[in-house]
């Protein structure tokens, strides 16, 4: 094996490695992203998109030419060549094989790069879904205590308001009893002062009959005085007479 096709196979058991490493179920999608948040990372970012996008074309260049020896080396006249003579009829089977063996190693270390790349994406998806997804419970715990106090708020102002429009309606209540009370009252005093006034009438007409009485009294004691007074005058003309 050259040194390119050794340096392209320890690539690929490298990739193999990192992968299965990346696929272990145990570590969790957030301590993967604590280890790509390394400094050592961010350093090594501004190449990694020309670091990743070189290794595709080398590996593409390596499996065409490894496609491009299994081509010749199984086409038709090499072998008919090759049955001539055994020597060469083996070389060329080994030919075959060892540009099979490249097209593989170059072919599957081309899918497992390509693979990687996805993997370590997908644990940073997956690590910022898991994050936003716990930010998000949180802010619906959050949301439903808030939402649990205020429905309690309202139960307890709904409870208020009731003891309220109860203590209202009693004192409602209470107010009408003392309105009908008073009316009642009202009416009582009305009664009482249309009684009052009669009687006030009846002692002003009697006081006026009492002053009328003693008018006529008066009159009639002057009218007896003048009577008398006519006798007395009758009686002395009489005595003067005789």
């Amino acid at each position: 094996m050259t040194l390119q096709w050794t340096a392209v196979a320890f690539f690929l058991y490298a990739e193999i490695a990192v992968n299965l490493i990346l696929c272990v179920p145990f570590i969790s999608a957030q301590r993967w992203r604590l280890v790509f948040n390394w400094r050592i990372w961010k350093w090594l970012s501004p190449y990694w998109n020309k670091c990743f996008f070189t290794m595709i074309m080398v590996l593409m260049v390596l499996f065409f030419d490894a496609a491009r020896e299994v081509h010749k080396y199984s086409s038709p006249e090499p072998m008919q060549e090759a049955k001539v003579n055994s020597n060469l009829f083996d070389h060329l089977h080994m030919r075959l094989f060892r540009a099979q063996r490249n097209l593989y190693i170059s072919g599957f270390s081309f899918f497992l790069w390509l693979v990687m790349q996805r993997v370590i994406i997908l644990l940073n998806q997956v690590a910022v879904s898991v994050e936003n997804n716990a930010g998000l419970q949180a802010q619906m715990e959050n949301t439903a205590k808030a939402a649990k106090q205020h429905q309690e708020h309202n139960r307890v102002l709904k409870q208020t308001l009731y003891d309220e429009e109860k203590v209202i309606s009693e004192k409602n209540q209470q107010l009408k009893l003392e309105v009908e009370s008073l009316s009642s009252q009202l009416k009582m005093a009305e009664e009482v002062l249309l009684v009052c006034a009669a009687v006030h009438k009846s002692h002003t007409e009697v006081e006026a009959m009492n002053r009328q009485a003693k008018g006529l009294a008066k009159e009639y004691e002057r009218l007896l005085s003048d009577h008398h007074q006519l006798q007395n005058l009758e009686s002395a003309e009489d005595k003067k007479i005789q």
